[in-house]
């Protein structure tokens, strides 16, 4: 089933992300935490691609994994990065054989110890020329990144939201945001698409911490922003404060903040959650339960 199917049908969609294990006790591991998932029966689950391709086969196996074995709605990821146009093109044909419907179209970041982006002399510089390739190829779902706090790269917000109709404008079904800790910021950001006119559902990247140096960790590494590292409201300062040196009081926190977050979510209209699970179980299942 394609994206825009799934957001047709599952009124709210509930996704989870997982990254592909480096070895074969992570896939061990990974596939029993997939299985302690799959019982709140997620809409679709989506698996990372590695910057320059590093994990490469090993994403395109679990995404055969996902959806064959586990008999789980599969989107994945894809980067331009390290690639040619004809590289790209292949792992397109590949992904449409192996009957694997949905893709999330994304430019990549600079591999580990570069500092700028800089696209193969024979692939693609952005993340819509992505978006252009797989629809050439085939009727693929398409995801694209969202970035309620603005890209990094972004001259500006206006330019960021150009930027992001101009996938959707590609051909992209649905966006699916970074991570955020401020429902404000989504909502804002949701307003701002509209008026420009990007009419896909807009979906909450949602990452519950559970310590506070993993808070940290994602504001600064997996969630960067045009004025820096993600927000953390102030509310959440306070509470953190309060439970900082109990480290099971700080992971319950995160729990019970994501949790709030996801409740907000929905009620006011979003139209899912996208879970970064970070390949644990634990946290994504406990808020689940708690919706």
């Amino acid at each position: 089933m394609r994206l825009n199917e799934i957001y047709a049908r599952h009124q709210p969609a509930i996704s989870i992300e997982f990254f592909p294990p480096k070895n074969e006790e992570g896939d061990k591991v990974l596939a029993k935490r997939i299985e302690e998932l799959r019982r709140f029966n997620p809409a679709f689950c989506s698996i990372t691609y590695g910057a320059g391709g590093s994990t490469r086969e090993r994403t395109l196996a679990w995404a055969r994994k996902l959806k064959h074995d586990f008999g789980l709605e599969t989107m994945c990821h894809l980067t331009c990065v390290g690639h040619s146009r004809d590289e790209l093109r292949r792992i397109l044909e590949q992904l449409r054989d192996d009957g694997i419907e949905n893709i999330m179209a994304l430019r990549g970041d600079p591999p580990r110890g570069e500092s700028t982006w800089k696209p193969h002399p024979d692939g693609l510089a952005h993340a819509v020329e992505l978006v252009r390739l797989a629809r050439s190829i085939w009727d693929f779902g398409i995801g694209v990144a969202g970035f309620p706090e603005v890209h990094p790269e972004a001259t500006s917000a206006e330019d960021d939201l150009r930027h992001l109709k101009e996938k959707v404008d590609a051909g992209a079904h649905v966006v699916i945001t970074q991570l955020f800790f401020d429902n404000e910021d989504y909502w804002r950001y949701v307003a701002a698409a509209r008026a420009v006119g990007v009419n896909v559902p807009i979906v909450p990247g949602i990452m519950p911490f559970r310590s506070v140096a993993q808070l940290e960790k994602f504001t600064t590494v997996y969630a960067r922003t045009k004025s820096g590292p993600a927000r953390v409201p102030p509310r959440l300062r306070a509470e953190l404060e309060k439970v900082a040196e109990d480290p099971e009081a700080v992971a319950r926190l995160g729990i019970d903040y994501a949790t709030r977050q996801c409740q907000d979510l929905l009620a006011n209209g979003a139209p899912g959650i996208h879970f970064y699970c970070l390949n644990e179980s634990d946290a994504v299942s406990s808020i689940l339960s708690n919706l």
